[in-house]
């Protein structure tokens, strides 16, 4: 069905065409009325009274557009014309495999109902997701298997091998929480509540490559727990560093953030070991100063140790302002 589409500045010039029609009409009507009605009946016939009532409403109509248009036209034109709006999409062309394969996405991505950034969004992957790729097409995107129906990734986002998760949290009981807080969409943690240098030494060192790669930030913080260890922590860290950057990560050591009232430890002794690692720790590890953030800003720790979720959200903001940085 073909939708007519009005066209307002034609709409306007007609009603005010049919505003002035009318007055001129009308004025011309008023003014023939005393001739008429000094006429003896009889006097006209019918056929002039037609043709005079003609000749008045066609010098009204000639008096009308001229008042519209400020001359005296010769030929008056009145186009209809449609105002139609489409919607135009990304054309393209799919190559289907004759065997699906399986790919990852290397971000956050969008999923669409065709291959274009002008079509639907259905839905989200996050990075590392499995994808089944039943074909390609010819601007750049994938077919892909999508929640029993078929959708559209762009390519620039999909490789064949799982890709290195871009950030890497390693560290206790704070890590854990934060992950609460903050989820875990684009990131990885590699923590547990209680622990210190010899889980990070003994069972965390050993995952991290797992999950870290090109391109990966690394973001380490261990020490409330066990703030006697920092030449441990510093030793352990810096002879592991060189392997670290020649995979492509980024190395960060997160401060030890500050406590509140009821804690078993002080911001005293917290203080002295961030001063040990960020003096001591190679250059190349990168130091995140969330102590001084936090108290500078605030923070809310109910059980002296542990944040608010509030807190924790507004402390890997920081971390992220920091990475970005980088």
């Amino acid at each position: 069905m073909k939708r007519k589409h009005i066209n307002k500045s034609n709409l306007i010039l007609l009603t005010a065409f049919a505003a002035v029609f009318s007055f001129v009409v009308f004025s011309a009507a008023g003014r023939d009325r005393n001739a008429y009605e000094n006429m003896e009946a009889g006097t006209l016939s019918s056929k002039e009274v037609v043709d005079s009532m003609a000749s008045t409403i066609d010098s009204a109509a000639v008096a009308c557009v001229s008042a519209l248009e400020g001359e005296t036209p010769e030929t008056v034109t009145v186009s209809n014309e449609e105002n139609t709006t489409f919607l135009e999409r990304t054309l393209f062309t799919v190559t289907r495999y004759e065997t699906p394969v399986t790919m990852y996405t290397s971000d956050t991505v969008n999923v669409r109902s065709g291959a274009g950034t002008d079509y639907d969004k259905i839905g989200k992957l996050k990075w590392g997701t499995e994808t089944t790729v039943m074909g390609e097409t010819d601007n750049g995107w994938y077919e892909v298997a999508y929640n029993d129906a078929t959708a559209f990734i762009i390519g620039d986002f999909m490789v064949t091998e799982l890709p290195s998760i871009p950030m890497l949290f390693v560290g206790d009981s704070r890590t854990v929480q934060m992950k609460m807080a903050v989820g875990s969409t684009d990131k990885e943690y590699i923590a547990k509540i209680g622990e210190g240098y010899n889980w990070f030494k003994n069972t965390a060192l050993s995952e991290i490559p797992h999950y870290a790669g090109s391109g990966t930030s690394l973001i380490i913080n261990f020490g409330v727990n066990d703030l006697g260890n920092a030449s441990k922590y510093i030793k352990l860290v810096n002879s592991n560093v060189d392997a670290w950057t020649e995979a492509g990560i980024t190395v960060y050591y997160a401060a030890v953030t500050p406590v509140g009232e009821g804690a078993s430890v002080t911001n005293a002794q917290i203080e002295q070991f961030n001063s040990r690692l960020q003096s001591e720790l190679d250059p190349r590890v990168i130091w995140i100063d969330g102590y001084s953030y936090l108290s500078q800003t605030g923070f809310s720790a109910p059980d002296g140790l542990h944040y608010s979720a509030d807190t924790y959200r507004n402390l890997y903001s920081y971390y992220i302002s920091v990475l970005s940085q980088a």
